[in-house]
């Protein structure tokens, strides 16, 4: 809801009607933001909630090509942006693009174990890794890596799987990548490195939930460090040096966001002016929130 309220109310406040194309799997939340609109006052034609799975590419293609659609914003993958940007071509429409991340999550031997450890279950964990600011890929320093990892698992291992209107359940189903997500395990394991927690489906929930996973002593040959699993699996790579990690944090296709833990502010602004992202997030796994988008 947040990601739709935040594109809405910059239109509504210049004056704009808009159109919201929820996700086909997850229609329920734009929904209930049209309904929250209306409650709100909002008049009706206004604020448009449009619902499709298997029509979507017809409805995305009639939203380019339309003369009265002045401006699209779009959140997703970048395959799908790619085909928006060549479909509005044709009307030279105005687009902003917020496409697919694999996100790096840098952790020296200077942060705070505890902030890192808890910036890395916010960054990793939240919506059961379903964000494209999630954390992707941890580059943890070897001299912190052994407790870092100890710790994270120690919290992790708190979480409980299941159903979300039950109370005392943390994370949910995924929406499309078990499947994703179980192949960057095997990937991993096959290439030898270490399950630290998790790494399995759990089928008596239903076909859509996988255990929140930790992968330790992942190297770059595997795909989990190239590709954005997008669900709950970390996967932890050790480094040694500044210059190392500044190079394999940007050794990706995609620069959305990245995380560095380090209490060393000149250090902090030395690697955040080098990491090829559009944010950084400073000692801390929130890197923007409706307050702050």
């Amino acid at each position: 809801m947040a990601m739709g309220a935040r594109k809405i109310a910059a239109a509504l406040a210049a004056g704009c009607t808009v159109v919201l194309k929820s996700d086909g799997l997850t229609p329920f939340s734009s929904n209930v933001l049209g309904v929250l609109g209306e409650m709100a006052g909002i008049p009706k034609g206004v604020l448009n909630i449009v619902t499709a799975l298997d029509n979507t590419p017809k409805l995305g293609l009639a939203l380019c090509e339309s003369t009265s659609v002045q401006k699209i914003s779009f959140t997703g993958s970048t395959r799908v942006g790619k085909l928006l940007m060549k479909q509005s071509s044709s009307a030279l429409k105005k687009l902003s693009l917020e496409l697919g991340g694999n996100a790096p999550f840098i952790v020296f031997d200077d942060a705070d174990l505890e902030i890192a450890v808890s910036s890395a279950i916010i960054s990793k964990y939240k919506v059961s890794g379903q964000t494209c600011v999630c954390a992707n890929r941890f580059y943890v320093h070897d001299g912190i890596y052994q407790r870092f990892s100890q710790r994270l698992v120690e919290e992790v291992k708190k979480f409980k799987v299941g159903n979300g209107s039950i109370e005392a359940v943390t994370h949910g189903p995924l929406t499309t990548s078990v499947a994703k997500v179980e192949e960057h395990v095997k990937d991993a394991l096959r290439k030898n490195a270490k399950l630290l927690l998790g790494g399995h489906r759990l089928p008596e929930l239903g076909s859509r939930f996988f255990e929140p996973t930790i992968l330790g002593d992942v190297d770059d040959t595997m795909a989990v460090m190239h590709n954005e699993t997008f669900g709950p699996l970390a996967a932890l790579a050790r480094f040694n040096n500044e210059e190392e990690v500044i190079g394999r944090a940007n050794s990706t296709e995609v620069g959305l966001a990245s995380y560095l833990m380090t209490a060393d502010l000149s250090r902090s602004i030395r690697v955040s002016e080098r990491l090829e992202c559009g944010m950084v997030a400073l000692n801390t796994g929130v890197i923007s929130d409706p307050a702050a988008p």
